[in-house]
């Protein structure tokens, strides 16, 4: 009799914990949708220089540098956004010992906000010592801010949509019961800025071949909302 009692217990117990994990809540489920297209204000591109000889003359690395430096300077461009990024011929007195005709090189990164400054600058810079350029990496200075706004945005598309739905079956829209975020946001790799080569016969002027595309930032709110 003892034993039937606790077994009695014992299946009681089990029903009413395995009933209270079933939420008999009516539930809706919706997704909100919200994204935005924004132009990158923060570009880092790189500069690589390289000396070149002028007839029987060789037009240093040090001179390059010098006009890089005084571009950078008139463009506006702050000294810790200015760095230099890789030494290419980390030995070059060794190298120009052991062949004269060494052409040392060196690759800055410089940090803009505006790409016709870049172009400013390039203009300082004698054609011929460029060697090479590239957009490294870009982003916008705004991109927390916006992406608070836009989740939010996102949600409140959701609860709209849940709204209306519930409304049409004339209900009333609950408290939200879950919120799970997707995040769809895109970064395009810029495409490489190319330049004429220093060697080239012709290298009278820098031109440039600019284009990225713009940052897509996109967010998902799929939101479970409970029905009254």
């Amino acid at each position: 009799m003892k034993k039937l009692f606790i077994l009695a217990v014992l299946l009681t117990f089990t029903y009413g914990a395995f009933a209270q994990t079933i939420d008999l809540r009516r539930k809706i489920e919706v997704t909100g949708t919200a994204e935005q297209e924004v132009t990158p204000d923060i570009i880092y591109v790189s500069i690589s220089l390289q000396e070149y000889m002028n007839g029987k003359n060789r037009v240093t690395i040090d001179v390059l540098e010098n006009q890089l430096e005084k571009g950078v300077k008139d463009a506006g461009i702050a000294k810790e956004d200015f760095t230099v990024n890789n030494v290419s011929a980390w030995n070059n007195t060794y190298q120009k010992k052991k062949a004269p005709d060494f052409l040392a090189s060196k690759q800055y990164l410089i940090k803009v906000t505006d790409l016709n400054k870049f172009n400013q600058i390039l203009a300082k810079v004698d054609a011929k010592g460029i060697q090479s350029t590239n957009i490294e990496s870009y982003d916008y200075s705004k991109i927390n801010d916006l992406k608070n706004t836009l989740k939010l945005k996102a949600l409140l598309s959701a609860r709209d949509k849940a709204s209306f739905l519930v409304n049409g079956l004339g209900d009333k829209l609950g408290s939200a019961i879950n919120i799970t975020e997707n995040d769809n946001s895109s970064f395009p790799q810029p495409r490489t800025m190319m330049f004429k080569s220093a060697m080239a016969a012709d290298a009278e002027k820098v031109e440039s071949d600019i284009d990225f595309k713009k940052i897509k930032l996109s967010f998902q709110i799929q939101a479970v909302f409970e029905i009254k």
